[in-house]
């Protein structure tokens, strides 16, 4: 059977906008794919950002008003990429047109944000709905979900799930949106960064019972405009400490983002420790996956043994690239597209998926235990 052609359309030209539509045109990498997307529309405030995309000859309509893509009924699915603040209005008159939406984290600046684009959903059940989170789908990563879905760590002892850079390191970077509440949001650097921490776990099904927040603004001023010192009164890193269960064992799940942690560059950890086993992966080192045993060594006894696994480029759905290559950001961006359209058209089946708007929405309500958790010095039910 031939592949279902899907119209895409971008909103936010910018950083992100540009990667998926690289990723897009990546898309013959992909084995049997049951859907064909084609990037025809894009759209930006910016009349200067829409440049960049006459480099694809699919794109045939270029934009600064959303509303103008909506009213295209050629166009099946639209991605979106804005400030925090805008997401409520411009996913909801998404999903309100009938179009299918992969919208960006944190799925709304708050709570309320939130829940308000959950209700348009209810009211438009055609319209297919994720929240882009592509970290777990680097092939490491998706070894360590599999191994603990295999029940190999027996009683779990601890589980740790990061996402690290530096990006605001240079105390002289000048302000932008993400680092203004009033733009990004209370919760600062968790609704910017939050949804990488939090996919997996959710998904394992680990939703914590409590929550301790420990939240620092470590830069708070940086040049305005002007050069002038301006408010920067977003939170750069929080570590989260939380109690939830794993096969109804209670433990610690520690999940940390950060802007500011010296030596990163963009670096996603997950670990989880169990009586009988343990695993660990980070993007640091993308073929690298530890997995822990205690094993039977000739000539030195039973001992505790962190043991080496190479993965390769293989993730969630098969690709043309060898096996023994390593996979890196850009491949895992194309496979969260290529669940997203796969899901979307009844074909993922029991796969790992892209993130939910119900997942996207709870950790609304886990930033804002750990704000509380924050202010009152103390660890806050969900």
């Amino acid at each position: 059977m031939s592949a279902e052609r899907v119209n895409v359309a971008i909103v936010g030209g910018g950083l992100m906008g540009r990667e998926i539509a690289a990723a897009i045109q990546r898309w013959p990498a992909l084995i049997d794919h049951p859907v064909r997307p084609r990037l025809t529309a894009v759209c930006d405030i910016n009349p200067a950002a829409l440049d960049w995309f006459d480099e694809i000859d699919t794109v045939t309509t270029k934009v600064t008003d959303y509303h103008e893509l909506l009213a295209d009924d050629s166009i099946d699915v639209v991605y979106v990429a804005v400030r925090h603040d805008l997401h409520e209005k411009i996913y909801s008159d998404v999903i309100a047109a009938g179009k299918s939406l992969l919208a960006e984290k944190p799925f709304g600046i708050d709570g309320a944000a939130a829940e308000a684009v959950l209700a348009v959903m209810a009211e438009h059940p055609e319209s297919f709905v994720r929240c882009s989170s592509e970290m777990p789908f680097f092939p490491g990563a998706q070894l360590a979900i599999d191994y603990v879905r295999s029940g190999a760590l027996g009683t779990i002892v601890s589980a740790r799930n990061s996402f690290l850079h530096s990006s605001d390191l240079d105390v002289h970077k000048p302000i932008n949106w993400k680092r203004q509440t009033q733009f990004c949001g209370e919760a600062g650097v968790m609704n910017d960064l939050g949804m990488h921490a939090w996919h997996v776990p959710l998904r394992l099904g680990w939703v914590p019972q409590t929550v301790y927040g420990v939240l620092q603004n470590i830069v708070p001023e940086r040049p305005g405009p002007d050069g002038a010192p301006v408010p920067c009164d977003t939170w750069d890193n929080a570590v989260l400490h939380s109690w939830t269960r794993h096969d109804g064992v209670l433990f610690p799940l520690t999940t940390e983002t950060k802007r500011i942690d010296p030596g990163q560059k963009n670096t996603w950890e997950f670990e989880a420790i169990g009586l009988d086993g343990g695993v660990r992966f980070s993007t640091k080192y993308p073929k690298s996956v530890e997995v822990f045993a205690v094993r039977d060594i000739p000539g030195g006894g039973r001992e505790q043994v962190w043991q080496q696994v190479d993965v390769g480029s293989q993730s969630v759905w098969p690709t043309v690239t060898g096996g023994i290559f390593e996979s890196g950001f850009s491949d895992s961006i194309l496979q969260m597209w290529a669940v997203f359209l796969a899901e979307r058209h009844g074909s993922l089946g029991d796969r790992f998926g892209a993130a939910r708007p119900e997942e996207a929405a709870l950790t609304h309500r886990i930033y804002r235990a750990a704000i509380t958790s924050h202010e009152e010095h103390r660890a806050v039910a969900l």
